[in-house]
């Protein structure tokens, strides 16, 4: 079964855009600043790995490009609304897989007879064909994460923000799902910004990595990946590229005295 989603718009030069951004919380100190100047873009179609320390802001900027939250200074724009998909898949337990897409669907407008089967096209294109009306309970650790992945490619967005969406998963499910993800990527064109602290994961799965150095966040430096898909996470070209980034994770991390 064919499956349609939103494709890159050619007249736009970026998915995201970040300009100078910064963000601080209120704090029993003070204002506490969690994100310093950050500029980005990610381009129609590219995926990005955001990467660093635990605490560094990651999940904070991803959230800002979401629209959850707004910059204390500097911009974002956006090809549209972003979809947003969590660590914890968040479905509705009450729910069927099949009805928290079409929940999604609904939020979006899809008329009531269109739903059903925009949501099976949509559990096809995650590899559940057929686990339409299973409920939460009865699904795995990675069937929970594919749903959510189908709920959030239900929202029909160019870009997709993603905040450790396979960290509490076992190894050999979150390898599965790496491939799915980068299948999906591929035949639909989206955009990818995907954050992580696991180094190997960020060069498996990215065109392009990210580092943000301790609080506050500031972009350290980037790396342009290469490395020809269908990567492995065990490949030793990329276990040479995780290896040299994670020399200068570890040297920002002592820089900024944390352990």
């Amino acid at each position: 079964m064919a499956t349609t989603l939103a494709q890159a718009d050619p007249a736009v030069d970026h998915a995201a855009r970040l300009d100078h951004v910064s963000k601080s919380f209120a704090g029993p100190g003070g204002a506490q600043l969690v994100l310093d100047d950050i500029s980005l873009d990610v381009a129609p179609g590219e995926f990005v790995t955001l990467l660093g320390a635990s605490g560094c802001g990651k999940s904070t900027l991803l959230n800002l490009v979401a629209g959850l939250d707004r910059p204390t200074t500097g911009t974002i724009t956006t090809d549209g609304r972003p979809a947003l998909m969590f660590q914890e898949h968040a479905l509705f337990p009450w729910l069927t897989a099949g009805k928290n897409i079409e929940l999604a669907l609904k939020l979006r407008g899809v008329a009531k007879p269109d739903r059903r089967g925009r949501a099976e096209e949509l559990l096809e294109l995650v590899r559940l064909k057929g686990a339409h009306g299973k409920r939460v309970h009865e699904l795995s650790g990675g069937m929970r994460q594919r749903v959510a992945l189908a709920r959030a490619l239900a929202q029909e967005s160019n870009l997709l923000l993603m905040d450790e969406p396979f960290a509490a998963l076992d190894a050999i499910t979150r390898d599965v799902l790496h491939d799915e993800l980068t299948r999906i990527w591929q035949e639909t064109g989206l955009s990818v910004l995907f954050v992580t602290h696991n180094v190997r994961e960020a060069v498996r799965l990215a065109q392009r990595v990210v580092l943000l150095s301790s609080r506050p966040g500031r972009i350290a430096r980037e790396w342009r990946v290469g490395i020809p898909q269908p990567r492995r996470i065990e490949d030793a070209p990329v276990a040479e590229l995780s290896a040299e980034i994670t020399d200068v994770l570890r040297g920002e991390i002592r820089r900024h005295g944390q352990h």
